[in-house]
């Protein structure tokens, strides 16, 4: 858990389930949900947005992680995720911040492909619950430092490969 805008660490939560669902595209939920909903349920904090590193409504089903998890967490949430799972977008500015949107197949705007920083791939921005895409384009933008992917989910990944990032 981190305050915002600061993103001071307030509070860290690691668990490691067995995994009893198999790696199958755009059910990420049903693999990770499990462990995820230990961590987020064992919270000291409160935690007034969460951001996943997945989708958000920009998915087959318009119900990526971050839709699931936020709706089951009663939680707003945001997807921002490394690749792109459905819809169509046009490749953005190169400076950051540029961003275009990513729409499905009737033209509905589901999501953004969003540059964190100049000349570098987009990450894929996407409302999962209770949020709408300018703010969540906002808070991953605010929440971006030196490196292309957000510090919460760059700090989640690194606490859950090697434990606390030094």
């Amino acid at each position: 858990v981190m305050t915002y805008p600061s993103l001071r660490i307030i509070e860290e939560i690691k668990k490691e389930l067995p995994l009893e669902f198999p790696y199958i595209p755009t059910l990420l939920t049903f693999r990770e949900g499990p462990v995820l909903l230990e961590c987020f349920l064992s919270l000291r904090e409160k935690v007034d947005l969460i951001m996943f590193d997945g989708q958000g409504i920009a998915h087959p089903r318009s119900m990526g992680l971050a839709t699931h998890l936020g709706i089951l967490l009663s939680t707003p949430a945001i997807g921002c995720a490394k690749s792109r799972l459905t819809g169509n977008y046009k490749e953005p500015g190169i400076k950051k911040g540029s961003y275009s949107y990513i729409k499905d197949r009737s033209g509905r705007i589901i999501g953004a492909a969003l540059r964190t920083r100049d000349k570098v791939k987009p990450v894929f921005v996407s409302p999962g619950y209770r949020i709408n895409l300018r703010d969540s384009i906002d808070i991953v933008l605010r929440c971006t430092g030196k490196f292309r992917i957000p510090e919460p989910l760059r700090y989640a990944h690194t606490l859950g490969k090697n434990g606390r990032e030094k």
